[in-house]
C-alpha cells in the first residue's frame, strides 16, 4: 500500500478542525440565547452543568479546536467512506448524530443512557436535539462547501480566519472572566 503524503492528513484534519469549531460555535451561541442556558443550567435537574459565567465556559470555544484535531484524526482512516461515496455525507451526519449525540458512553441529556439512568423530564432530553442537529448540518454544510470549493483559497482563508478569531475570542473572554483586563 502507497503511503499518503503528509500534507494531505493535515490538510483533512485543518478542514475539519475548522468545520468543527467554527460549527460548534454558532450551534452554541445560537442555543445559548434561544435555549436561555443561563437560566436553564441553573435549575436543579440541569445544574450539573456549569454556569455560562463561568470563566472555563468561556474558554471552551477556543478549546474546540483541540476536539476538531481529534475528530480530524478519527475520521482520517474512513474519509472515502464521507466524501467521495455516493450520500457520503448523509452518513457522516448519521454516523456523528448515532455516536456523539444518541449513543455517547455516558448518560448525557438526549443519549440513550441518558433516558435510561438519569432523573431527566423527557422534555429535557428532547431540548438537547436541535442544537445537536444544528451543529451536524452546520459541520456537514461547511465540509460540503470546502470540499467542493476546495482549489479555490478563499474557500479556505475564510473558515481559517473565522477560527482564528473563535479561539481569540474565547481567549479574550477567558482572560475578561478571571479579571486579567
Amino acid at each position: 500500500m502507497e503511503k499518503e503524503p503528509k500534507n494531505k492528513l493535515i490538510n483533512f484534519v485543518l478542514k475539519i478542525t475548522y468545520a468543527h469549531t467554527i460549527s460548534w460555535f454558532v450551534a452554541g451561541v445560537i442555543a445559548v440565547y434561544l435555549m436561555s442556558y443561563e437560566q436553564w443550567f441553573l435549575t436543579e435537574p440541569m445544574s450539573f452543568m456549569r454556569p455560562t459565567t463561568e470563566p472555563i465556559i468561556r474558554l471552551g470555544m477556543a478549546l474546540q479546536i483541540f476536539r476538531g484535531v481529534l475528530v480530524g484524526f478519527v475520521l482520517y482512516p474512513v474519509r472515502k467512506v464521507f466524501f467521495e461515496e455516493r450520500l457520503g455525507y448523509w452518513k457522516l451526519g448519521l454516523v456523528i448524530l448515532g455516536l456523539s449525540v444518541v449513543a455517547t458512553f455516558g448518560p448525557a441529556p438526549g443519549s440513550f443512557d441518558g433516558y435510561i439512568f438519569t432523573n431527566l423530564p423527557l422534555s429535557m432530553h428532547l431540548a438537547c436535539y436541535p442544537e445537536a442537529l444544528l451543529w451536524i448540518s452546520s459541520f456537514i454544510g461547511i465540509l460540503y462547501i470546502s470540499n467542493k470549493y476546495e482549489n479555490k483559497k478563499i474557500a479556505r482563508i475564510i473558515p481559517m480566519v473565522f477560527t482564528i478569531l473563535i479561539v481569540l475570542m474565547g481567549i479574550m473572554s477567558y482572560m475578561e472572566a478571571k479579571g486579567y483586563f
